[in-house]
């Protein structure tokens, strides 16, 4: 079986912007994670994992949604 032959080049302009957004999430989460005490469930090392392990946008939207108390 042949692989496709990809050319990176071409998704390009959708990867930058999607890659950008993901290490934005990940600073967020990280620096909320950090400053604050309290969490809805679980506790700092438990989100500091999820947050690091999921880190394609998986574990910083976890986290805001699931994880940070409420202002």
């Amino acid at each position: 079986m042949m692989l496709a032959n990809v050319d990176v080049q071409e998704y390009l302009p959708f990867l930058i912007p999607l890659i950008i957004l993901q290490f934005v999430l990940l600073f967020i989460a990280l620096r909320h994670i950090l400053t604050h005490n309290s969490y809805k469930r679980g506790s700092r090392t438990m989100w500091l994992i999820i947050t690091l392990v999921g880190m394609e946008f998986i574990g910083p939207i976890l986290y805001f949604a699931l994880g940070k108390e409420d202002e």
